[in-house]
């Protein structure tokens, strides 16, 4: 332990962090009313207390008012915020980590009809993808305006006792100064490399000013924009140098790439089925360049690659990030030598993929992640052991084992298959979707480790359930895929589940019919068409797949389009019928009168699943709940005590697709919540 290069402790001026492991600047989407309040503290202290070096808050916190959030940021142009962020540095500082925040102005990355309903503004007309505003050219009292907005906002997070800020230049305002693609303004802010840089400087100079000379200011930044007529990979190096020179700038925080896109943001963070760590090399030439303290962060989802990053001596400080959202325990379980019990990363990116959608960032695996204020990371233990009979062993059911066998109570587990895993390790089927196994084998190994019983190739009845004499029972049966959804012609398709399982053969010319937008029916659509078929993907939303979300998106895009795939949006299936060798699927649109036919030789229903519950419905009525949850008992964390039948022998509750077709993280969190108290 005490010589792992991720343990050492690392000088940064005056600063000595603790260790080599950080968490980057990133936006959970926790605040209210734009405030890092008790749940954003809880968050970023539940990491501090395990042991990371230095929590970086707030992805792009807002410095001035014409930066309204797309999603929920923390205003840092507001008063407020200093008491805020007072109490969370100082909840963090007292379990020995270090505090930063991420300040930024969006420029044309955000909407003009967020916030105050101001003008986007950037130093061209030029729209960003993303976000769609056309932003007005920025004048000259613009650029003093908002050099002023970041040293004012520098000055409240010294005021709140933070050990320093970093300044966001990727995608941003900043780098829109820097990058030729989008500067279109006169000297002395365009023109020369010089003059795009002029910004940047000003604000430094600007920020020193307030805060003088010992509080620390790094730069987040794109190296290269790995976009024609963009910043190179030897303008990078330049400005890296530059930064440094000035004096003004204690440490680099080197990204790669562009954010405009969603598939450029995606290369930037990479997700499952992508090379970990892809920038890495990157990065280290950023530092053997300049010979200046370097960050990094991008998929880099493990121990072994984060301690080779600074062993190599390419970085000196790792960002493990997503890998925090996961386990926010990881430094702590270094320490302990148990490495092997860290909850791993699958790279899922559910927790981006929410908040670019609107919502609250959350681990496709760990519930307690956003909910540190309701949910536990530690499970504590039981008053009394209680037997635990659990039928299911998908995600929904090893979780709910994997609990009750913390809280110290004896658990079996029955399942129908050999193996656990349900329907994720059918999703693990996809090459690019391997990562996702980690979640069972984590679980299964957590498990063992706690003396779980399981009963593989066995289908539990009423009878043998109740032979085990238990106290509660949780059904985690799953749900099975719905076909029948036609007027016609029901029994001549087949499920997404059919092909992605290998129990259908794909035909060679298919319509995918799919009116559930998950995962499920792009990756039965990638199996179909990696073996040359001919692939219409049809849904009757205006979007398609609008549960996959922007950036899990990227990856099938790019498969499918090089495939030749034919995407159809506003059509809906209404029958099939046989005719020869071909069938007949007729299709119309909810919008008005657009019947049409295709002739195709199969048809691929996703349609979701309809939850597999004859077993819960026989025992209900043997029950002391009758199955009852209730559900105020569970939201606010108490015990499920509700007796409607004296006589019954054992509580009765189910969980995940077998309540109603979810996803994996709610099934997951339906485990957690429930047997925490049990």
């Amino acid at each position: 332990m005490l010589n792992d290069p991720l343990l050492q402790p690392y000088q940064l001026k005056h600063l000595t962090l603790r260790n080599r492991i950080m968490t980057t600047a990133h936006e959970p989407a926790y605040p209210v009313d734009g405030m890092p309040k008790e749940l954003y503290r809880a968050y970023h202290v539940e990491r501090a207390k395990a042991g990371v070096a230095l929590t970086m808050t707030a992805g792009s916190a807002a410095v001035s008012r014409d930066s309204p959030p797309v999603f929920n940021n923390i205003l840092a142009y507001k008063d407020e915020v200093v008491g805020w962020m007072r109490e969370l540095a100082d909840a963090c500082h007292e379990h020995g980590a270090a505090v930063m925040i991420q300040l930024t102005h969006l420029g044309r990355r955000t909407r003009w009809d967020k916030g105050d309903w101001l003008p986007v503004v950037s130093p061209s007309f030029e729209r960003e993808a993303s976000h769609r505003s056309f932003p007005k050219k920025m004048e000259d009292w613009d650029v003093q305006r908002i050099i002023k907005d970041y040293a004012d906002a520098a000055e409240r997070m010294q005021a709140a006792g933070l050990d320093g800020i970093e300044l966001q230049a990727y995608g941003h305002l900043m780098d829109q100064f820097w990058s030729p693609l989008t500067n279109d303004l006169d000297a002395p802010y365009g023109g020369s490399i010089d003059n795009r840089l002029r910004f940047t400087f000003d604000i430094l100079r600007a920020i020193r000013q307030r805060v003088g000379q010992e509080f620390i200011v790094g730069v987040r930044y794109t190296g290269d924009e790995q976009m024609p007529g963009g910043l190179t990979q030897a303008d990078g190096l330049d400005i890296s140098r530059r930064l440094k020179d000035s004096g003004m700038v204690d440490f680099l925080n080197v990204v790669r790439g562009h954010i405009d896109t969603d598939a450029g943001l995606t290369d930037l963070i990479p997700i499952q089925g992508m090379r970990n760590s892809p920038h890495l090399d990157f990065a280290g030439e950023i530092r053997a360049a300049t010979h200046f303290p370097t960050f990094h962060a991008a998929k880099i989802p493990d121990v072994a690659t984060a301690r080779y990053a600074i062993a190599s001596g390419k970085i000196d400080m790792v960002g493990m990030t997503r890998a925090h959202m996961t386990d926010p325990h990881i430094v702590r379980k270094i320490i302990e030598g148990r490495e092997e019990d860290i909850r791993p990363c699958v790279g899922a990116n559910y927790c981006l993929d929410r908040i670019y959608q609107g919502g609250a960032a959350y681990c496709i695996h760990n519930p307690a992640t956003g909910r540190e204020t309701s949910m536990p990371h530690d499970i504590p233990k039981a008053p009394r052991k209680r037997k635990i009979v659990i039928v299911g062993a998908g995600v929904a059911g090893l979780e709910a084992a994997r609990v009750a066998a913390e809280r110290g109570h004896e658990v079996l587990v029955f399942e129908a298959a050999n193996q656990a895993g349900g329907q994720v390790r059918l999703t693990a089927q996809s090459e690019r979707r391997r990562e996702m196994i980690s979640i069972v084998e984590w679980r299964m190994a957590q498990c063992l480790a706690r003396g779980v019983s399981f009963r593989f190739n066995t289908w539990a009845e009423a009878g043998s359930v109740q032979d085990e004499n238990p106290d509660v029972v949780i059904i985690a049966t799953g749900g099975l895929p719905h076909t029948e959804i036609l007027s016609a012609g029901n029994e001549l398709v087949v499920s997404a589940w059919d092909i992605i399982s290998g129990d259908v053969k794909p035909g060679r010319n298919v319509l995918l019919f799919d009116d559930a937008g998950d995962h499920a029916g792009l990756q039965a659509a990638e199996f179909i068409a990696k073996t040359g078929a001919k692939i219409e993907i049809m849904t009757p939303d205006r979007t398609f797949a609008p549960e996959v979300m922007a950036m899990n998106l990227v990856p099938y895009m790019r498969s499918l389009q090089a495939l030749d795939t034919t995407f159809t949006v506003t059509f809906r299936l209404l029958a099939v019928e046989r005719e020869g060798a071909e069938l007949l699927a007729t299709i119309d649109s909810d919008y008005g009168s657009a019947r049409k036919v295709r002739r195709v030789d199969q048809v691929v229903v996703n349609h979701g699943t309809r939850p597999l519950d004859e077993l819960y419905f026989e025992l209900k009525p043997t029950s002391s709940n009758g199955g009852v949850v209730e559900q105020q008992d569970l939201i606010v964390g108490h015990p499920q005590q509700l007796v409607s039948n004296p006589d019954g022998r054992f509580q009765l509750f189910r969980i995940g697709d077998a309540v109603a077709a979810r996803n994996t993280h709610a099934a997951i969190y339906d485990a957690l919540r429930l047997v925490k108290d049990l």
